[in-house]
């Protein structure tokens, strides 16, 4: 008896040790005690999307398309140029002849291209807000995905720990029994085994939340904090959503769609552009100059006036025109495209909520019965009216009921996620 309690202890420390190896990888920050830390899905998705580049560079973008829109309500299609010149005869003759210019070229608008290149120019500025805002969604789906199965992780350590918290307290209680000669010693042999089963699902168990925890910390960069009290029904899930009846119903509010409409507008904005820029840009030039012709003779002012306009190119224009119009055409196909990829993940994704309570429900009450014969059978056990293989049996089953309700609990909340991610909405806190 001294040699297996002895094996029973050195297994023990051993598998504190695992477990203890696996959490040190979670590095949790100082909680208060008595208190439990939580982590939601807000703030997770929060720290990650402080992390992506397209967050960094929000704000050059911004400035860069502001700046476009600016140049584009100027005055002049490009900045104005100074020239300055001055002709003299000192390195030949040498007769006193002076000429001194000074010259403005005014680059001028071609007819419409001013207003068409204000309408280019916003609606660039609108697809860098909804580009940033389809990024922002698209990170989302990756949180979302991370987040469920850490706390999926979460709770089935939670109850590989209950579960081995059990098998050691009916360990101790056949021992005694054994050593009291109401049991034989084969029951201890099963007791133990079924002991072992449970600290190798624990090293499991622990394993995987380790797995889960740095997948999840590689997008947030967070500190994650390990919760010694977690429990399954404790789940912060996000609020179900207004129900949509069809992709169409969303209209022009999903992300996705809302950057194909914009990049479209851009395109057609683009064509209409090129049409209107039929030549390169016409110059007003503005001149004076002061001359003399030689020594001792005053001197003169004149003014120039002029107009440089370059001749057109067709197939240069015809080539702008074309390239936006195919990027016009590739936009709203793409649009399509999604729509009713929108609507599949919409039809699925109701069929998979509707499943997910219907489980819940059925789960939560097979759960509820099987704490309920449990208990039964441990009286039973211990006035020693029950076997141990059958003790053992309904143990396995309560056991397996329970991980069955917290996985269809969390599976829930994902599928309202999922749901959330298919109308194109953002991590949201569920406030009670």
């Amino acid at each position: 008896m001294q040699r297996i309690e002895r094996n029973f202890c050195i297994a023990l420390a051993v598998l504190g040790w695992s477990v203890g190896s696996a959490w040190a990888q979670l590095k949790p920050p100082p909680a208060i005690p008595g208190t439990a830390p939580t982590l939601t899905l807000t703030e997770v998705f929060n720290a990650a999307w402080q992390r992506q580049p397209e967050a960094r560079s929000l704000q050059a973008r911004q400035d860069a398309a502001a700046a476009r829109k600016e140049a584009a309500a100027s005055w002049t299609a490009e900045p104005v140029a100074l020239e300055l010149s001055g002709q003299t005869d000192q390195l030949n003759n040498n007769l006193g002849r002076r000429e001194y210019t000074a010259a403005v070229a005014i680059p001028l608008w071609l007819p419409n291209e001013r207003s068409r290149s204000m309408a280019v120019a916003e609606a660039e500025q609108r697809a860098t807000a909804s580009s940033t805002l389809l990024a922002q969604l698209q990170t989302a789906a990756e949180v979302r995905d991370a987040y469920w199965s850490w706390q999926s992780a979460r709770i089935g350590f939670a109850l590989a720990r209950e579960r081995l918290l059990n098998a050691q307290q009916l360990t101790a209680d056949v021992s005694r029994r054994v050593r009291a000669g109401d049991l034989a010693r084969a029951d201890q042999h099963q007791a133990e085994g079924a002991q072992a089963g449970a600290e190798a699902e624990l090293a499991e168990a622990a394993s995987a939340l380790a797995a889960a925890g740095q997948r999840l910390r590689a997008l947030s960069g967070l500190t994650l904090p390990v919760d010694s009290t977690a429990q399954p029904d404790a789940l912060p899930a996000e609020p179900v959503p207004e129900p949509a009846r069809d992709a169409a119903a969303l209209g022009d509010r999903h992300p996705a769609v809302v950057e194909l409409l914009n990049r479209a507008e851009i395109a057609r904005k683009s064509a209409e552009l090129a049409q209107a820029r039929t030549r390169a840009t016409p110059e007003l030039m503005l001149a004076t100059s002061r001359d003399r012709g030689v020594s001792g003779e005053n001197y003169q002012q004149s003014v120039t006036v002029g107009v440089r306009i370059p001749f057109g190119s067709d197939s240069r224009n015809r080539a702008s025109i074309a390239s936006a119009q195919a990027q016009a055409i590739e936009a709203e196909t793409q649009l399509a495209l999604e729509q009713d990829r929108i609507q599949a993940t919409l039809d699925s994704v109701r069929v998979r909520l509707e499943s997910a309570r219907t489980q819940l429900t059925a789960a939560e009450r097979r759960a509820q019965l099987a704490r309920e014969s449990r208990v039964f059978f441990e009286k039973s056990f211990r006035a020693g009216e029950t076997d141990l293989p059958t003790r053992l049996r309904i143990e396995l089953e309560a056991i397996a009921a329970e991980r069955q309700a917290a996985r269809s609990r969390v599976e829930l909340a994902a599928t309202i996620s999922a749901l959330r991610q298919a109308l194109g909405l953002l991590p949201q806190q569920n406030t009670p």
